[in-house]
């Protein structure tokens, strides 16, 4: 049962609409039905990839953008032809994606539709304690409950997800995710892609049973890729430049996607732009669960009429075949006036740390599976670590299963509240998807990280995990309390 439900097959390789939305939507597709007509062809990459719908506020001051969305139940077409049961945010899968701006806050009253508890949390986001989505924070049945996100942090592409305790894995894997996009200051100086060529795309790993519903069961039976919802769909793309935000929305699965010979810089990380773009045309991009990566892709090359694909490698034990899961049709050119620029956004420097802490994720396998960090399962009264406002601090962290009888055990980790630089592997330089600000990275089996951050400005609560989410669900958190 453990194998099947909380650790997965996926988790093993090591990484080389029911009603209206109360908020209005705006720009991106329309999400119509995969099918998107009568007698179209259900064959792979003949359905169009969404664009997840941007939210629109229900009120601006001078400083605040205000919206409203509900949590609720929709039957969707993940499938071609089939209606599936999922749970949303706003009523659409992927969620719809807010786009806010550095320094300008954004208010969100969520109001729960479904007949359980449910929570929010702005994966990235440096928020206040009340607002960061505990996992023993929850919006019960026909409640609502308003988020504050000051945004006082560069611009990033982050996500908001459920995160309530024991349920955050389920309730993910069936639809409670979206795109939260901050627009940095520097960001509208630079001439990247944007408006129409700046494209969210989710991906993620999924059991459809024969009636074509969910199955939240073996990790190991999760054969379909959907990409922003849709399994192997196109999506059309005029012959010039697209800035492309990809996030790997798994609650388990590790991806490692490939453009093949398309011409791709890397501009951006979990935590927003790099310091200068980096070249990585023909490489892969291993991305753990919750990890994003942000590229701007080069189609001018391309006849209008071809197409080309991302691939991802199957990262199931044994299982190293590389799948097309998107492909790009090219059907027009388009005037490119977008620009990379050498520079990007410096990274902040990294003040002398004060405090060294060590942590490891491990399980206890002695009758129920348990999720550990430092011997200890996640308990909601437990203060495992007190850190000063304002200090910086190096955290060593380790993958603790590197053997066990069931062998070696993937993680990941996550912290809230505060970005990080990776600072070394096993006294190694950072891998190439470690570069910029963090606030995921994968642990492979019996190795350690470390990690620096300064955390500044909010007291309160905060988590930190396994973003391997059945992991979490299963134990596998610790919490910390910024204290002056």
């Amino acid at each position: 049962m453990f194998r099947r439900r909380f650790l997965g097959l996926a988790g093993i390789a090591a990484v080389t609409g029911v009603g209206l939305p109360v908020g209005a939507m705006a720009g991106g597709d329309p999400l119509p039905p995969a099918s998107a007509g009568r007698g179209a062809p259900k064959g792979p990459f003949s359905v169009r990839m969404p664009v997840p719908p941007t939210l629109r506020p229900v009120a601006r001051t001078d400083d605040t953008d205000v919206y409203r969305l509900d949590v609720l139940a929709a039957d969707l077409e993940l499938l071609p032809g089939v209606r599936t049961s999922c749970l949303t945010y706003g009523g659409s899968f992927v969620g719809p994606t807010i786009r806010a701006r550095e320094g300008r806050r954004v208010l969100v009253t969520y109001r729960n539709r479904l007949p359980e508890a449910v929570n929010v949390h702005l994966h990235g986001g440096h928020v206040p304690a009340d607002s960061d989505g505990h996992p023993m924070q929850l919006i019960d049945p026909g409640g609502e409950r308003r988020y504050e996100y000051p945004n006082r942090q560069p611009g990033a592409t982050l996500w908001y997800h459920d995160h309530s305790h024991h349920a955050e894995a389920e309730h993910v894997y069936r639809g409670l995710h979206a795109f939260y996009l901050i627009e940095g200051e520097d960001e509208r100086r630079h001439d990247l892609p944007r408006d129409e060529y700046d494209v969210p795309i989710a991906i993620r790993d999924a059991e459809f049973d024969a009636a074509g519903q969910l199955v939240h069961g073996d990790p190991a039976k999760r054969n379909v890729i959907l990409v922003n919802g849709r399994s192997k769909p196109y999506f059309p793309v005029a012959a010039r430049k697209y800035r492309l935000r990809l996030l790997n929305s798994s609650s388990l699965r590790f991806l490692k996607l490939n453009f093949g010979s398309l011409p791709v810089l890397q501009i951006g990380s979990d935590g927003g732009l790099l310091p200068a773009p980096v070249d990585r045309t023909g490489t892969d991009f291993p991305l753990a669960a919750g990890e994003r990566v942000d590229l701007v892709v080069d189609f001018s090359g391309l006849a209008v009429g071809s197409r080309a694909a991302l691939t991802n490698q199957g990262q199931y034990t044994g299982d190293d075949r590389i799948e097309p899961v998107l492909q790009f049709a090219v059907d027009r050119r388009a005037r490119d006036r977008s620009d990379v620029p050498a520079t990007l956004r410096p990274l902040p420097e990294l003040p002398p740390a004060t405090v060294h802490r060590e942590l490891t994720l491990s399980f206890d396998l002695n009758g129920t599976p348990t999720g550990l960090v430092n011997g200890q399962p996640f308990d909601p009264d437990r203060v495992d670590q007190r850190v000063r406002r304002g200090a910086t601090e190096i955290w060593t962290v380790t993958n603790g299963d590197s053997a066990t009888k069931y062998g070696p055990i993937q993680h990941s980790f996550h912290l809230h509240l505060a970005q990080f630089r990776v600072l070394d592997r096993d006294g190694r330089p950072p891998l190439p998807g470690d570069a910029g600000l963090k606030d995921t990275v994968p642990l492979p089996p019996g190795t350690s990280v470390r990690v620096q951050a300064t955390f500044t400005d909010y007291l309160g609560r905060y988590m930190y995990h396994c973003h391997m989410l059945e992991h979490s669900s299963a134990g596998m958190m610790g919490q910390m309390e910024i204290v002056d």
